[in-house]
């Protein structure tokens, strides 16, 4: 039996093709990825991210807590509200997930968590939990539904539905949150556009979800939410990083702090183990083939691989992450083994695109 979001019945109704995405039963799209795709670069559309996990960390010990747990520093959080990106490792330096960790008080902090790892998530917390003898309390918040509205008008459009949250939020710097009663708004996002992600309480996110259709917001599938993440860089657990991929090698040295002198689940062996690969970006020179993960990449200082690749809609050619050895740099020519055929690509720098603008060329 898949598992359901509460907006389940509303997806349904507008005639959304759903697909099994992880034991989740998901939409894909609602006719065309392609306009969806574009709604969100050129106007507003929205997403059911209720499949994601919020997980509350309580208690005198939080902040402690996933200063071990986290890999990025939960230090650089001392504003109420503001959000960081991290990776949460094993001991080996591989990525267990990717999260974004919300501070409300050295007492409170959210974690929202991709929804496959959930479970393994809160297992794993658990047992930095019981090793470290934190005095914290992990909240699995199931409760809770999340609608991602993303945008160049996406913060009107929820303005338009909720015209009481405006005040609160119209000063809010990009990623951060604040509450508004039960409903909390993030200024985060997925899609390399401006916009809220919006978690309340699962027995109002219909009601939300059709006065955000009457303000002119596009339901949008997933589909459309992989093509968007990929041409703004971003990267997807199970693809561009796992368990056996250091954040180093995944492109995400950014996310680690290695310098201060705080211990973390994974940081000696990021610090035995340097970077070996770097993720970049691929263009691919001419429209026919597509990028597709796995397939072998050739460079000039030896083999890499497609970790992501899709058709981009803004682009209109086929794009790719890829892990290639180090020394490649951007504007190299290099070869992508597709089928029977070895197609000419160019090495770039991700994002592809953001904001609306196309990046590369």
């Amino acid at each position: 039996m898949l598992k359901t979001t509460p907006l389940n019945a509303a997806h349904r109704e507008l005639g959304a093709r759903m697909v099994d995405f992880g034991g989740w039963d998901m939409p894909v799209n609602y006719g065309s990825q392609i306009e969806e795709h574009h709604a969100v670069r050129r106007d507003a559309g929205m997403f059911d991210v209720s499949h994601m996990l919020a997980i509350d960390v309580r208690g005198a010990g939080a902040r402690d807590f996933l200063r071990r747990a986290l890999a990025n520093n939960t230090d650089k959080l001392r504003d109420p509200g503001r959000a960081l990106y991290s990776c949460m490792l094993n001991d080996a330096g591989g990525v267990i997930d990717d999260l974004i960790a919300y501070f409300f008080a050295d007492d409170n902090f959210r974690l929202v968590v991709n929804a496959g790892r959930a479970e393994q998530d809160l297992v794993w917390l658990a047992s930095i939990k019981e090793q470290f003898h934190a005095a914290v309390e992990l909240l699995p918040r199931r409760d809770l539904a999340m609608i991602a509205v993303q945008g160049p008008n996406a913060r009107e459009r929820v303005w338009q539905a909720l015209p009481q949250t405006r005040a609160a939020t119209a000063a809010l710097p990009s990623f951060h949150a604040t509450q508004s009663g039960e409903l909390m708004l993030a200024r985060t996002g997925y899609t390399g556009e401006d916009g809220f992600e919006l978690i309340l309480p699962a027995a109002g996110a219909e009601a939300l979800w059709q006065q955000l259709i009457v303000c002119g917001v596009k339901p949008c599938g997933l589909g459309a939410r992989d093509t968007l993440r990929l041409e703004a860089g971003m990267n997807l657990w199970g693809q561009d990083m796992d368990e056996s991929v250091s954040p180093l090698d995944a492109g995400l040295a950014w996310t680690v702090d290695l310098l201060s002198p705080r211990d973390f689940v994974g940081k000696a062996a990021l610090l035995a183990h340097p970077q070996r690969r770097e993720l970049l970006g691929l263009l691919l020179a001419e429209k026919a083939g597509v990028l597709r993960g796995h397939q072998k990449v050739v460079t000039a200082k030896g083999g890499g691989e497609v970790t992501s690749g899709t058709f981009s809609p803004s682009l209109d050619r086929s794009i790719a992450l890829a892990r290639i050895p180090l020394g490649v740099e951007p504007g190299a020519p290099v070869q992508v083994c597709v089928r029977d055929k070895q197609l000419a690509a160019k090495v770039v720098r991700p994002p592809f695109v953001r904001n609306g603008k196309i990046l590369v060329n």
